[in-house]
């Protein structure tokens, strides 16, 4: 009975670590600390007509990360969408002032699925960001 206890534990700790990632990452460096920036809410939107249709939103972890903004049961279709970093509540925080309090990112996906990654590179009076891999 042990036996079969442990190795059905075995198993699920092996499906969380193959659990697949969403089709959409974004990590957030401070270019100002060379540290990742914990805490930073960021909403997903796409856009629809002429307004924005919220997707999904969620917070950078200990490493400045989110693996799965995207929510993995849906299909990433193509079309326009916007990334909200909302950095004055981080730089607040860590009692800092900021130029830039909300960065919102727009983006193109042409394909369905595809898999992206958004880094932002971030100083209290600028910002970087790239299409990452």
């Amino acid at each position: 009975m042990k036996l079969i206890i442990a190795s059905v534990i075995s198993l699920l700790s092996f499906s969380a670590l193959a659990a697949p990632e969403g089709t959409l990452s974004v990590h957030i460096l401070n270019q100002q600390t060379g540290l990742p920036s914990q805490g930073v809410q960021i909403e997903l939107d796409k856009q629809q007509g002429s307004g924005w249709q919220h997707i999904a939103s969620g917070k950078t972890d200990a490493d400045g990360r989110i693996k799965s903004l995207y929510p993995q049961a849906d299909n990433m279709e193509p079309g326009v969408y916007k990334v909200t970093f909302k950095t004055g509540d981080y730089f607040k925080s860590h009692n800092m002032s900021t130029f830039f309090p909300v960065i919102p990112v727009i983006f193109s996906v042409t394909e369905q699925n595809q898999k992206l990654h958004i880094p932002l590179l971030l100083s209290q009076y600028g910002y970087s960001t790239y299409r990452g891999s």
